[in-house]
């Protein structure tokens, strides 16, 4: 297991480092690379789950990362179920989430550790979002609006946000433990959403830090998520889940009363949004796919989504004013439209 020996003296594990990898033979050499060159003196472990990779990358990692604890899966499992299985192998004080189509800046390591150190309480810190090919700053972490869309934040003063990036999202065992890790259910996407939310509920901050960084190729992992000549780009996939897991993060999270006006105008206007989607561009499986089927998940999955709110509505410890001061008012899927146009949303 990589144990980052160059950095420690000490034989406890600070941090444990969770890559999780799928057909990244592309981009894996960067995550990796810095990772083993971070600066500082915070002792780490690397861990690599391969989700069922079919280019080879398994392999690669296994022959030129000796130092990463390679974790195999036979079959193709998800994000989700990728990252429990590290963090239980892991044997770190804290984790470090980390996307194989991410590179951390030199100082992240320290940064990340240095700031957890001063907090009083349990917190899950991130780091500003850069895009890995233009350098050009993305966010510093997420606010929410009503329908749990993110809204990217740019303003360095900041640093307490509602939601961050599972692509760099660093948080104390004994918070994860506490939530229980990530839904497998989920499969992936909004997982984050999920586990930051879960997390404010119990009166953890989640915050980002004003200094280093790390780039992100997104949307290079599931395909869109992205602006292209000023469009907007998604996939099926990408907004298949997207949606439904954002549904499953407020019907298990939101308080009842709100839910109970929220949740109905939120369904209606999904079915309005791809009744108007297929039209445009003249495919009804848009519809039937993306906005019938997330509503369809919904009683699926009724019994798991009954038994994790109340689990998490029990840990509650704040006031509901408290949970939603990181969240704007504004549908931000009205200014992305008004910014980007009509999502291109692509097989």
């Amino acid at each position: 297991m990589a144990t980052g020996t160059k950095h420690s003296l000490t034989p406890a594990v600070q941090c444990s480092i969770c890559i999780a990898n799928y057909n990244g033979l592309d981009v894996i050499d960067e995550c990796l690379q810095s990772v083993l060159g971070q600066e500082g003196n915070v002792s780490y472990e690397i861990l690599v789950h391969d989700d069922a990779s079919t280019d080879d990358s398994a392999d690669y990692i296994a022959k030129h990362y000796p130092e990463a604890k390679l974790i195999r899966s036979e079959t193709n499992v998800g994000f989700c179920i990728a990252n429990n299985r590290m963090t239980a192998a892991a044997t770190g004080e804290y984790f470090l989430l980390l996307n194989n189509d991410a590179a951390l800046y030199p100082d992240a390591l320290q940064a990340l550790y240095t700031e957890a150190s001063r907090q009083q309480h349990p917190a899950i810190l991130t780091l500003p979002q850069y895009e890995a090919v233009h350098g050009m700053l993305v966010d510093r972490g997420l606010f929410l609006d009503p329908f749990l869309n993110p809204v990217p934040n740019h303003n360095l003063s900041r640093t307490e946000v509602a939601t961050v990036h599972g692509a760099c999202l660093w948080l104390p065992r004994s918070l994860w433990n506490e939530i229980g890790g990530f839904p497998e259910w989920f499969h992936m996407l909004a997982e984050d959403l999920y586990i930051c939310c879960a997390a404010r509920l119990m009166g953890a901050n989640v915050r980002v830090l004003p200094s280093s960084g790390y780039r992100h190729r997104i949307g290079h992992s599931l395909g869109g998520g992205k602006t292209q000549e000023a469009r907007l780009v998604t996939t099926v996939r990408r907004r298949v889940l997207s949606e439904r897991n954002k549904n499953f993060v407020m019907w298990i999270c939101y308080p009842l009363p709100l839910l109970l006006v929220l949740f109905p105008l939120h369904l209606t206007l999904l079915l309005l949004e791809g009744l108007f989607m297929s039209a445009v561009r003249r495919d009804i499986s848009l519809l039937t796919e993306v906005y019938l089927g997330s509503c369809n998940s919904l009683w699926r999955h009724r019994r798991l989504l009954l038994t994790c709110r109340s689990s998490t509505q029990r840990r509650r410890s704040i006031q509901w004013r408290q949970f939603f001061a990181v969240f704007t008012l504004f549908p931000h899927k009205l200014r992305m439209l008004w910014k980007h146009g009509i999502p291109q949303i692509r097989r």
